[in-house]
This record gives C-alpha cells, structure tokens and sequence, in this order.
C-alpha cells in the first residue's frame, strides 16, 4: 500500500484558523494549538450574544419609552396596557424611535393610551 502524507491538508486546516484569529493578541493570533482554542471560544461567545442582543435591545427600548413617557403623566406599563386595549398595534422599536425622534407624534399616541 501506497503512503499517504497529509501535511498538505493539516496546513490548510492550521492555516484557516489561524486566519480565523486575525487580529487577537499575543500567541492567540500566531500559534494553531492557542489559536483553536481562542477561535472556538469566539465562536462560542458570538452564538450565544447573537441571542441576548435581542433581549437588550428589548430592555434599551423599554427603558426609552419609560422615561419619554414619564413626564407625560403615564408609566411604561399603563402606556402598553392602554396602546393594547385600543388595539394600537406599535412594536417597542418604532415606540422607542418615536420617543427619542419624533417626540410629537409620540404624544399623540400617548394621549390615546390614556
């Protein structure tokens, strides 16, 4: 049986991680056993903020409506308990965008939640 030599494969797999760790500091960025690691880790960090990204853009927004609400005269939840019972169908998101850059038209939705 014939010998097969697979250093041109095992470079080309170093070689992608190593390219992976772009930019990291130190041996993390030089070295494959330090750079796997560090790449796996990244990896594994950016999957989980891919979902809690979601959850603290929903705190920020929540946070913004509150206090553009306030000194309207309502709080953050009579203002979703009364948007809901008008069946006034604005997501979180655009209340926010409205709250910080369209601070009448966001009045006007307020005074129909009251």
């Amino acid at each position: 049986m014939t010998r097969v030599k697979r250093g041109v494969v095992a470079h080309r797999r170093h070689r992608a991680v190593v390219k992976a760790a772009k930019g990291f500091r130190g041996l993390r960025s030089r070295n494959f056993r330090a750079a796997k690691n560090a790449v796996m880790k990244a990896g594994m960090n950016s999957y989980t903020h891919r979902r809690t990204k979601k959850r603290e853009f929903r705190k920020l927004w929540i946070a913004r409506i509150n206090a553009a609400c306030r000194p309207l005269g309502i709080n953050y939840s009579r203002l979703i308990n009364g948007l809901s019972k008008k069946d006034v169908l604005v997501n979180r998101k655009m209340l926010a965008e409205l709250a910080v850059n369209n601070t009448s038209a966001f009045e006007a939705i307020v005074a129909m939640a009251k």
